[in-house]
């Protein structure tokens, strides 16, 4: 695993752990901040997916 994976799982779950507490304590905005970390977390996941990919050798077939 390579560490834009491991910054992606991370930041989805503390985000996750946020948008619970935040909805448990009824604070919208801790609520908030929780997706938008989850989300933060997915995109540095399809970052790392794109640099794995782009590690691979291309080749065109004819």
């Amino acid at each position: 695993m390579k560490k834009e994976h491991i910054k992606g799982k991370a930041n989805k779950i503390v985000g996750k752990v946020k948008e619970t507490i935040g909805d448990v304590i009824d604070d919208e905005a801790l609520e908030a901040d929780g997706a938008v970390q989850q989300v933060k977390g997915e995109i540095q996941e399809k970052k790392g997916d794109l640099k794995k990919a782009a590690e691979r050798p291309f080749s065109i077939d004819s």
